[in-house]
């Protein structure tokens, strides 16, 4: 696994090696939503993904990546959900074992779709560590070989492609890119797609006022947790890793935070408006764009909407 933040090339050798397997997934825009933002929005729409989200890009080129000698055993990770998935299914391409361990309070649509590809679910609490604990028993009992959720160059260089498709589907240059933060694969990944394939395009990210560790940690250059965690948006609990950090903190120009009522209004909007299933973590940007006018008006804004993989049962509006 490389030791080094991916340069321009590694990014387009990703992207290159996972063509194969993915979506490229189609930009939408909202008159609606431009009149309402006074920005001209264009949505990345990473729901219509493969898995429902973008963490297939990131899953992939990891494991596409490893030796035949590293996949022998498996691979392992720990997700809330669409790592988990992205992990089962890019196992299940290349024919090796997934073990994924899952909170036990993980949505159930994730936790079936993890199943229905083949791997082994581990339920645990849902901290940080004992995330990481179980992962360890694994490794240790199987000898599977370990794929960060997010702290992984292979995975950020996956998610960077999805930005990288963003840059090149548009025949002009975007003023901004927002993305959403958790772990900060996609934002770091983001940000470096911005930095070489369209200079002087500024990121930014949205994250929800009830997991603001990113905010804290982009500030103090070290990794912070969030004050309090209680947020909808449950794709975006994960506090930062020291790779994601590193790359934020030298190529993101600023983190928004917002609360879970205005990314309910942002969720509700999408759904009504642009007729597309997107879950909370893929409605914070929109709502940081709506919270954050003067930053944004009169530009041209790419927005990442991360993934749809919403349990139907439970919408909040």
């Amino acid at each position: 696994m490389s030791e080094s933040i991916p340069g321009k090339e590694v990014i387009e050798k990703a992207h290159t090696l996972i063509t194969p397997y993915i979506h490229r997934t189609p930009i939408l825009t909202s008159q609606f939503l431009n009149q309402l933002s006074g920005a001209e929005l264009y949505f990345k729409c990473e729901n219509f993904q493969k898995i429902g989200a973008f963490k297939a890009r990131g899953g992939l080129n990891a494991i596409l990546s490893l030796s035949s000698e590293q996949l022998k055993n498996g691979v392992t990770t720990h997700s809330s959900g669409n790592h988990a998935q992205a992990i089962a299914f890019a196992a299940a391409k290349v024919g090796a074992k997934a073990y994924i361990v899952m909170p036990e309070n993980s949505p159930s649509v994730k936790i079936n779709a993890v199943k229905g590809y083949g791997a082994e679910v581990t339920f645990c609490k849902n901290t940080p560590e004992e995330r990481q604990g179980a992962v360890d028993k694994i490794v240790e009992n199987t000898g599977a070989t370990f794929i960060h959720p997010f702290n992984n160059y292979e995975v950020i260089a996956g998610q960077a492609t999805s930005s990288k498709e963003l840059i090149e589907d548009l025949d002009f240059k975007l003023d901004a890119i927002i993305a959403p933060v958790g772990g900060g694969g996609l934002l770091s990944g983001t940000s470096l797609s911005a930095h070489y394939f369209s200079p002087g395009t500024e990121v930014f990210a949205g994250e929800p006022e009830g997991a603001a560790d990113a905010i804290l940690s982009f500030k103090s250059g070290k990794i912070e947790k969030a004050p309090f965690v209680k947020t909808i948006a449950d794709g975006l609990l994960t506090p930062l890793g020291d790779k994601t950090l590193e790359i934020i903190r030298k190529y993101v120009k600023d983190i928004f935070t917002v609360s879970d009522e205005e990314i309910i209004a942002a969720m509700q909007l999408m759904w009504e408006r642009m007729k597309i299933v997107v879950e909370p973590s893929g409605a914070v940007v929109l709502a940081a764009v709506f919270k954050n006018p003067e930053i944004f008006k009169g530009k041209k804004v790419g927005i990442i909407i991360s993934g749809g993989n919403v349990d139907l049962g439970k919408l909040p509006f």
